[in-house]
């Protein structure tokens, strides 16, 4: 991957248009890890889950400033190919939260799971964006 830019400093590449290119560099820049499907296909994949990722606001569970976001199209031995991305943390690299979408094995459409519960368990599951973002921009409950 290449090197990770803040996603506070991703979300305005992204509202500027730096990652609507299908070329293949552009897409790593923007944060494509690994793929399965075509590389044409990576642009609108970036722009599907970038329209969910420039929602996150600071606080709640974020810190734009500490964190990046990277992306992956996962292939499994039991299903289709699946997308998802993950929010890192900028010093150690440590993925804290995967943002799995359209999952097979899920029963809804984005399923969260996180270094909170070391990724045992889903924290949270919506079939709605604005639900997901609403997640993301609020603070942890207690019974989280």
């Amino acid at each position: 991957m290449s090197k990770e830019q803040s996603l506070r400093m991703w979300i305005e590449s992204f509202n500027k248009g730096e990652f609507d290119s299908k070329d293949l560099q552009t897409q790593i820049k923007a944060g494509w890890y690994d793929w399965f499907c075509k590389d044409e296909s990576l642009a609108s994949k970036t722009k599907r889950m970038g329209n969910i990722v420039k929602q996150f606001k600071d606080g709640g569970k974020l810190n734009l400033d500490k964190i990046y976001v990277w992306f992956k199209n996962n292939c499994t031995l039991a299903g289709p190919l699946y997308d998802d991305f993950r929010i890192a943390d900028m010093e150690s690299g440590d993925t804290l939260f995967t943002i799995q979408i359209n999952c097979f094995r899920e029963e809804k459409r984005y399923t969260v799971y996180g270094k909170k519960n070391d990724f045992d368990t889903s924290l949270f599951n919506t079939n709605s964006i604005k639900e997901l973002v609403s997640w993301f921009n609020e603070g942890w409950q207690d019974n989280v």
